[in-house]
């Protein structure tokens, strides 16, 4: 017989979380309105998944990343918007 694998739970890697937090926070109807959102790294999130994220943000089209301090970025897109 083998194991089934309806009762396997796959657990989201560090990356994985961080975006998908990122991704909530970018989806809020306010911020959307906005078109910028204000964002501190947690303390359970990696800075290397963190920084994996941002790096992606960064070179997305359309998207810009401003280091506010460390572990705080602006995230943005109105730019793109507006061209």
């Amino acid at each position: 017989m083998t194991p089934s694998t309806a009762n396997i739970t796959f657990s989201p890697t560090p990356y994985e979380q961080v975006g998908r937090r990122i991704q909530r926070l970018v989806s809020d109807p306010k911020v959307q309105k906005r078109q910028a959102v204000d964002i501190t790294r947690r303390k359970d999130e990696t800075p290397e998944a963190w920084e994996q994220v941002l790096q992606e943000l960064d070179e997305t089209d359309g998207i810009t990343v401003e280091r506010l301090q460390p572990g705080c970025v602006r995230i943005g897109w109105k730019r793109y918007i507006d061209l």
